[in-house]
């Protein structure tokens, strides 16, 4: 469910919407999510200071709270691994 939610909100930011790659990772009590996009688009998703990351992430932990699990969000251009 995570993963979804951090995709779509992605790809209404990005100018590569193609490029959106999220992967998740769950264990007994916490949710690694991590989002990759284009080199370009990587200060669309991160935004001024932060601002649009810190909202994603606010969003996320909010949307994770029936879960009991922690939820860690990363942002990562395309060609990091």
């Amino acid at each position: 469910m995570m993963k979804e939610l951090v995709e779509t909100i992605a790809r209404a930011l990005v100018d590569n919407p193609d490029k959106v790659v999220v992967t998740e990772e769950e264990n007994d009590r916490e949710i690694n999510v991590t989002l990759r996009v284009a080199k370009e688009d990587m200060g669309k998703v991160i935004g001024r200071s932060g601002r649009i990351a810190k909202a994603m992430r606010s969003v996320v932990k909010a949307a994770a709270t029936k879960t009991d699990k922690h939820v860690n969000v990363d942002i990562a251009d395309e060609e990091e691994s």
